[in-house]
């Protein structure tokens, strides 16, 4: 879409994040040129959800380095919070299932015009309202979602809307605020074959138009840059049970 900035380069080495039951993820390396589309896979419970809230600045690592759009993680959190965007992210950012299609929109359009975003920011009031709604218009068409072809148009509520009419509905939220990062988590759960190549094919013109795309999916699309993280889950198991053996051990010294 016009006006979209361009994507962000990613790097991280040995990158990890560690909570309090241990490690979320660890020694990860990446490396995406600007506008990539980035899959991370692995299975559930690899550490994936938490790699993309990590390199969107939005959990803070505990070993290794990272850097996007050159900007080094964690010293630089809040800069890279503010050129990226979460698209659909469970449990972060959801979409509410009561509210229409038109109600995200123009919530996310007074939160652009609240905040001051990069397009609406220098413009009179009147200018700020036409301005938002030619984005959002924009936006759409960067999502894919014909919002006249749903059950009730702009008035239809997400509950109502397709896995993959959501998903574009989130990505279009997203794009509104022309983010230089988008994140996508579960980008192909639940989907047919047909639904991911559509999904992908989406995700693919996204990053071809600008901002580089970062996707949590079970099996990487071709052509995109992956970081998978396949092994993590197989390491906590281990951890584990070294734990239990250990905890079992001692009880037998007792």
């Amino acid at each position: 879409m016009d006006g979209t900035p361009h994507g962000a380069a990613i790097t991280a080495e040995d990158f990890g994040v560690k909570g309090p039951r241990g490690w979320a993820f660890r020694a990860v390396d990446v490396s995406a040129e600007p506008g990539s589309l980035v899959a991370v896979t692995g299975p559930s419970g690899s550490g994936r959800t938490c790699l993309l809230l990590a390199l969107t600045g939005r959990m803070r690592p505990s070993s290794g380095t990272a850097t996007v759009a050159g900007l080094p993680l964690p010293r630089k959190m809040s800069a890279v919070r503010g050129l990226s965007a979460l698209a659909h992210v469970p449990g972060v950012t959801e979409l509410d299932p009561a509210l229409t299609v038109a109600e995200h929109l123009r919530e996310r359009a007074l939160l652009l015009r609240r905040f001051g975003g990069p397009l609406l920011g220098p413009l009179r009031r009147g200018a700020r309202a036409e301005a938002g709604r030619a984005h959002g218009e924009a936006a759409l068409a960067a999502a894919g979602l014909d919002v006249p072809a749903l059950p009730r148009g702009a008035a239809t509520a997400v509950r109502d809307l397709g896995r993959v009419e959501a998903l574009r509905l989130s990505l279009a939220l997203a794009i509104a605020g022309r983010p230089r990062l988008i994140a996508v988590d579960d980008a192909d759960l639940k989907l047919s074959s047909a639904e991911r190549e559509e999904v992908w094919a989406l995700l693919r013109s996204l990053a071809a138009a600008g901002p580089t795309v970062l996707a949590v999916c079970a099996e990487p699309p071709e052509g995109a840059v992956v970081v998978s993280l396949r092994d993590q889950a197989k390491d906590r198991e281990k951890d584990q049970e070294k734990g239990v053996d250990g905890a079992l051990a001692e009880t037998g010294r007792a």
